[in-house]
This record gives structure tokens, C-alpha cells and sequence, in this order.
């Protein structure tokens, strides 16, 4: 691992850590951390990474665990959905590993995090607690639906890939 990959790994692993103080906060935190490396290999020109696609799956291990750790501290049903989501996402990220192929990240969506987020905002904020089984269906839906979509822009499609990080800003901003 050179200085480039290291310090990308300690940014991506200090940044899991606030999730274990404050959920929903911290949970926002490390999603955003999560980008911050492709800034990070943009700007320090240290000896590059060298599969990135790796690092960042090896390094989301991590900020996971951390997301797992603290939803075992919810309700029975709620820890139940999570872990089965985490070890849904952990079982992509292993075929992943041993197959090298991206289109196995858009079967295996990282459905976990979004879940956790939507988790740790309903504890912290003590919100959706009174809402109908159909509405929670169609909540479950969209963030479904908006996450296959993520999923596919980046494992199938691949046309960010094709931009750097503030290639990509700027896009956005024009």
C-alpha cells in the first residue's frame, strides 16, 4: 500500500468511527467521507490508487461494520432487517472480491446503508412510528428503486468512470 492508499485509509476509517456517537449524524458523516476519495486521489498525486474499485469495497467494510455494531443496539425486528441486509451486501462485496466482476455490485446493492440511515433517523428523531403498512411498502420502494438506479449508473453503466470527482462538480454546477 503506498502513501496515497494510506492516507485514503485512514481519512475512510476515522470517518466510520462518528457513527457510533451519534447514528443518523454520524451515518450522513460517513457517506459523504465516502466520496471524499475521490477527491483525495485527485489532489495528493502520492502514487495513485492502484484498483480502486477494491480499496473502496475493502475500506466500506468498515464504515459497515460500524453501521452493524450500532444497529444492534435497536429493536429485535429492526436488528433483524439489518442483519440481513449486511450480510446480503457483505456476501456481494466477497463475490466481488473473487470475481472481480462490477456487474455482481448492482445484484448485491448496498441496501444496508440506506436502510441503516432511514433506521437512525426514525430512533433519533422518533419519526415513523405511527405510519401505514402501505406507506412504509412505498417508502421501501423509492429508496429501492433510487438505489438500484445508483447501483447501475456506477456498476453497469459505468460512465462516471469516465470523469474524475471535480470533472464531475463542475458538470453538475454549469
Amino acid at each position: 500500500m503506498n502513501l496515497e492508499e494510506t492516507i485514503i485509509a485512514i481519512v475512510r476509517i476515522a470517518g466510520s468511527l462518528p457513527v457510533l456517537f451519534s447514528p443518523f449524524f454520524g451515518g450522513l458523516a460517513v457517506i459523504a467521507i465516502d466520496l471524499s476519495d475521490l477527491f483525495l486521489m485527485q489532489s495528493l498525486q502520492l502514487g495513485g490508487v492502484s484498483n480502486y474499485q477494491q480499496l473502496d469495497k475493502i475500506l466500506d467494510c468498515f464504515y459497515l461494520v460500524t453501521f452493524f455494531i450500532v444497529s444492534r443496539r435497536w429493536n429485535t425486528t429492526t436488528k433483524n432487517i439489518l442483519a440481513g441486509l449486511f450480510v446480503y451486501r457483505i456476501i456481494g462485496m466477497g463475490m466481488f472480491e473473487i470475481f472481480s466482476e462490477r456487474m455482481i455490485l448492482f445484484f448485491f446493492p448496498n441496501f444496508f446503508e440506506f436502510a441503516f440511515i432511514f433506521f437512525a433517523y426514525k430512533y433519533q428523531f422518533n419519526k415513523f412510528n405511527n405510519i401505514s403498512r402501505n406507506s412504509k411498502l412505498l417508502l421501501i420502494a423509492i429508496i429501492g428503486g433510487a438505489k438500484i438506479m445508483h447501483e447501475y449508473v456506477l456498476h453497469v453503466w459505468q460512465e462516471l468512470d469516465n470523469y474524475t470527482a471535480m470533472e464531475l462538480l463542475r458538470k453538475i454546477i454549469e
